[in-house]
């Protein structure tokens, strides 16, 4: 593989504020790729809606961002089964979970249990899967695929979008009902439900106010490792105990 997204002798800004640095060859595909990256959430579509969905926008290749590609509730997703159904609809299907997945193996990538986005996007096999949909979507129009009907309670947005955004990949995101918001008006959206900041130039400063509002955004819907949840589970409890006993 090239130097794509993370070498190169072209500067770029990271997630994290930082310059890096591309190949010219990989910035003139970031600019072939302009609209065509887009993000969708499977939900709770019958395949059939969900197929129709990707026609619509003319989708030629789903990329499965999901860490686990299953789904207990609706099994028409699982990996397997998505991947064949899909073949059949003439659209390409391939799983990038383990590089551009909203959890991560990794330790380092966790504070107090829950998953640092930025941490994530820092890490090697991160920058490879960005520098995969880059490629991919030079010549067609890629999908990347998780769960989450809304996008911005997904990491497909506030993880993958967010750094593709930085790298001045334009994304947009297919919506439930079969619009399409570009990433800009779901920041924009999301600094409105956050509040107390000033809109501006949102994507003026990779330090500013869209890295605030999406950090604050992960805290609330980012993975959370099990035993975690359980300890948090058992701090509430004994909150709830002692407030009786104060009575």
């Amino acid at each position: 593989m090239g130097s794509g997204i993370g070498g190169g002798d072209r500067k770029e800004r990271t997630t994290r504020g930082a310059t890096r640095t591309v190949a010219d060859h990989q910035q003139q595909d970031m600019d072939a790729a302009v609209s065509r990256v887009l993000t969708i959430g499977h939900s709770v579509h019958p395949l059939e809606a969900f197929v129709a969905l990707l026609r619509r926008y003319e989708v030629a290749k789903v990329m499965d961002i999901r860490s686990t590609p299953y789904s207990r509730f609706n099994p028409q997703f699982n990996r397997e089964s998505l991947a064949r159904s899909l073949a059949e609809c003439g659209i390409e299907y391939v799983f990038f979970g383990m590089e551009l997945g909203g959890r991560s193996d990794d330790p380092s990538c966790y504070e107090n249990g829950r998953i640092r986005y930025d941490r994530v996007a820092a890490a090697p096999s991160f920058r490879r899967g960005l520098d995969r949909v880059v490629r991919d979507a030079g010549g067609r129009i890629v999908a990347l695929m998780c769960a989450e009907k809304e996008p911005l309670n997904c990491h497909r947005t506030l993880l993958v979008a967010q750094a593709l955004a930085t790298c001045e990949v334009t994304v947009s995101h297919i919506l439930a009902d079969g619009g399409l918001e570009t990433h800009e008006a779901s920041m924009k959206r999301l600094l409105a439900i956050h509040g107390g900041a000033q809109q501006g130039e949102l994507f003026a400063s990779p330090g500013g106010v869209v890295e605030w509002v999406v950090a604050r955004q992960a805290e609330r819907v980012g993975y959370r490792r099990r035993e975690q949840q359980g300890e948090s589970r058992k701090r509430d409890v004994a909150t709830r105990k002692n407030g009786v006993r104060g009575k």
